[in-house]
């Protein structure tokens, strides 16, 4: 996926409607360092980061003459920043409302000058200071790292192509890859896709460090909460977050208000629910009475799934103990399989950056999820084990006759009976 995105930097550097960019995503998923990496293609570039220094603010709170800014954040810099030849970073921008409104008028009087802004949305989509500049600026989205850019961190890029055919192809892979794919598999639920904590283990080959980075990146969003949220929605985030991991133990992983506090209402928690999702921290998979086109149109709000941005921080949540690797296939059972659906739901996220569904019947019968593609959509349903039964898919293909139905899980790529089952380390191509 960061190939992808960083294509869509090199699409925008070179477009003639190009408008300042805010890329945005969840503290430390790896915005900085993308970056400062395509800083590469200019000939040189100016970072500012109005969190490490915060006389920066300053500079745009007087008024919004960019012949002034330009000159103040050269002095800072060092060095001349140079129309078309210097990218200007301005990193964590949601601290400064008045940084954040400078953009319209950089779109408007200062197209030369290309500008590139990251920020979590704990800032960016609540920020009260200033005007935002709606229409006057270009968003990109980063995700935690995906199954596929872990391998290709190990140097596993052959792997990819050989995944990549054999979904082509609609055949399964030769055992003995298929196997060492599933041990990857099993090393990335831990791990999961912070930059920081797949480096740690590249480097360390140690869980325990890499457990040690996923804490402190759950004590940072802790701590953001207070740094951000308005008071009296704190607790409530606190008591929402803490939940998870419990409301996706259960068999019937429907977000429930009660889980969270005995006396919980949904009118009570619903800002702090939708402040998660609007920070990128959570994702919610709203059901759907039927399948059909647009999804949103036929959404039940008050049922639906809530999974965390990332499966390692999932893991980390409930103190996974990393000896489940040499367990067999422990570890895709683990909580009724919920790192599994975390796991999907990331990966679909990552890829369509869409909204998510489910589809449930009046009986039994259960989608895991619904994606839409090409004007039809497409259900997937999550396995944690090898079993080729799928009564819910079937229901549902009986039902409402789809064009095609995937099942991800630990069996090899394999067409059976109109379903296409594909391993869950394939979950990156259904985008």
């Amino acid at each position: 996926m960061r190939r992808k995105l960083y294509s869509e930097l090199l699409n925008w550097k070179n477009s003639k409607m190009r408008k300042p960019l805010i890329l945005q995503g969840a503290r430390q998923v790896g915005k900085t360092y993308l970056l400062k990496e395509f800083a590469g293609e200019y000939k040189s570039y100016a970072y500012f980061n109005f969190e490490k220094d915060k006389g920066l603010s300053e500079i745009f709170e007087k008024d919004f003459n960019l012949k002034r800014i330009i000159e103040y954040l050269e002095i800072i810099n060092g060095s001349k920043i140079e129309k078309n030849n210097t990218l200007i970073i301005l990193d964590e921008i949601q601290v400064s409302g008045a940084a954040l409104n400078s953009l319209k008028y950089f779109y408007e009087d200062g197209h030369e000058y290309h500008i590139v802004s990251a920020g979590s949305l704990l800032g960016i989509k609540i920020s009260n200071k200033g005007t935002f500049p709606v229409g006057k600026v270009n968003f990109l989205d980063l995700f935690p790292m995906t199954i596929d850019e872990f391998l290709l961190a190990l140097g596993k890029e052959e792997y990819l192509r050989l995944i990549t055919n054999a979904f082509k192809r609609k055949e399964a892979l030769p055992k003995i890859f298929h196997e060492d794919l599933t041990e990857l598999l099993k090393v990335y639920l831990l791990t999961g896709g912070m930059p920081e904590a797949v480096k740690i283990y590249i480097d360390m080959r140690d869980f325990k460090l890499v457990r040690k980075t996923q804490e402190e990146i759950l004590n940072a969003y802790l701590l953001d909460f207070t740094k951000y949220a308005e008071k009296n929605e704190i607790i409530k985030l606190s008591l929402i977050w803490q939940s998870i991991p419990s409301q996706l133990a259960k068999d019937n992983k429907k977000f429930i208000f009660t889980a969270v506090k005995n006396s919980a209402r949904g009118r009570d928690y619903e800002n702090a629910l939708n402040w998660l999702k609007s920070c990128g921290l959570i994702y919610m998979v709203y059901n759907v009475k039927k399948p059909f086109l647009p999804l949103s149109a036929y959404t039940t709000h008050s049922h639906f799934k809530v999974y965390l941005l990332d499966v390692g921080l999932i893991g980390a949540m409930s103190e996974l103990n990393p000896s489940v690797l040499i367990h067999g296939a422990e570890i895709f059972t683990h909580f009724k399989g919920a790192l599994v659906e975390n796991f999907a739901a990331q990966h679909l996220m990552a890829g369509i950056n869409k909204s998510l569904y489910f589809w449930k019947s009046e009986g039994k019968a259960e989608v895991d999820f619904l994606t839409n593609s090409k004007n039809s959509v497409i259900p997937v349903e999550i396995k944690s084990g090898k079993s080729l039964k799928s009564k819910s898919l079937l229901v549902y293909k009986n039902r409402y006759k789809p064009e095609v139905m995937f099942r991800a899980g630990l069996s090899n790529f394999n067409l059976h009976n109109g379903i296409f089952e594909i391993p869950l380390y394939a979950m990156f191509l259904l985008t």
